[in-house]
């Protein structure tokens, strides 16, 4: 199956598709109201997407962007086999696989930031290797020390893997707000987001077979299906957290509960392991110890160790533990 999302103009979105599938939606497309796929890469590489257009009779437009508004290409061909093997190759990221079709540089009329746009001697033939990097307005309001702190912040939030990048942009942009002094511009939040996420795809092509946090998330899973109401990086501390955990039980009779809060997530980034808070909903001493025993035996079940003295009053710690979760998909 290709890694990417496929939406089309009737509004469909298609998830990991094969590389059939794929041909088939290909193929498909031109009639009234159905003239376009956009395929966007999972999980999402800003900037980073290929579209067709096709109408009636007419030839297929192929466009794909590389990075940025400086590096976007397009190509046409009447061929549908040729337009599905080059968005397979690029689904695929195999070397060479624009290489049957002949591109040029479509300018959008799109700046990449605030005083940035498109230059003149931009080489009209893409390049199959690596995108350049894109380059980061200088925020002047921030010294130094306040960049390398804001970058520190939201490469922990980012590892953490449960914002999206307009999340962790918006937490950019406001982390140094005070009055009515905002030092960092939504361009500048969102191009240091997209550089840290790229770092981190990246970083996760090197990862193999399961990690803790997937096994964390197998272990929740089954307690969730026991009645036991198991949620990830829920709200923001241990006070909103238990009062919030109590409407996630819904109707069906959940017997207790367990959560971690982001700050919890984000000492798990930085080596603290992971501490887990649990109960029952009938605040007895008795049900909370019986929940912590059935958390512990379902990571345990995953294959992860914990340290915990078997007191209700004590939260679980999930220790020693590997944080390596993957970035969200769609």
């Amino acid at each position: 199956m290709l890694a990417i999302v496929i939406r089309t103009e009737p509004g469909e979105s298609h998830e990991r598709v094969s590389a059939e599938g794929l041909a088939g939606l290909v193929r498909r497309v031109g009639g009234r109201k159905d003239r376009f796929l956009v395929l966007e890469r999972l999980p999402d590489e800003p900037d980073f997407y290929a579209q067709v257009w096709h109408e009636d009779e007419g030839s297929y437009q192929v466009e794909y962007r590389d990075g940025s508004a400086r590096r976007h290409f397009q190509a046409h061909t009447d061929d549908a086999d040729a337009v599905a093997a080059a968005l397979t190759g690029w689904a695929r990221r195999t070397p060479g696989w624009d290489a049957a079709l002949t591109w040029s540089l479509l300018d959008l009329g799109e700046p990449d930031g605030p005083g940035d746009s498109a230059p003149d001697d931009a080489a009209p033939v893409p390049d199959s290797g690596a995108p350049a990097p894109d380059q980061e307005p200088p925020a002047p309001g921030l010294s130094a020390g306040d960049l390398a702190e804001l970058e520190g912040v939201v490469r922990v939030a980012l590892h953490g893997g449960y914002r999206d990048p307009e999340a962790l942009a918006e937490l950019a942009e406001e982390y140094f707000v005070a009055d009515d002094r905002r030092p960092v511009t939504a361009a500048q939040a969102r191009a240091l987001v997209d550089r840290l996420w790229r770092e981190r795809l990246a970083e996760q092509e090197a990862w193999h077979g399961e990690t803790d946090p997937e096994r964390l998330t197998r272990a929740f899973t089954a307690l969730d299906a026991a009645g036991v109401v198991a949620r990830e990086d829920f709200t923001c501390c241990r006070s909103c957290g238990m009062g919030e955990i109590g409407a996630e039980a819904g109707p069906g009779g959940a017997r207790g509960f367990v959560f971690f809060h982001e700050q919890c997530t984000d000492g798990a980034v930085t080596g603290g392991g992971l501490r887990l808070y649990y109960g029952g909903f009938d605040d007895e001493e008795r049900t909370t110890a019986a929940i912590g025993r059935e958390v512990v035996a379902a990571l345990a079940a995953a294959g992860l160790r914990t340290t915990w003295d078997g007191s209700p009053a004590r939260a679980i710690e999930v220790t020693p533990l590997d944080w390596r979760r993957r970035l969200p998909v769609g």
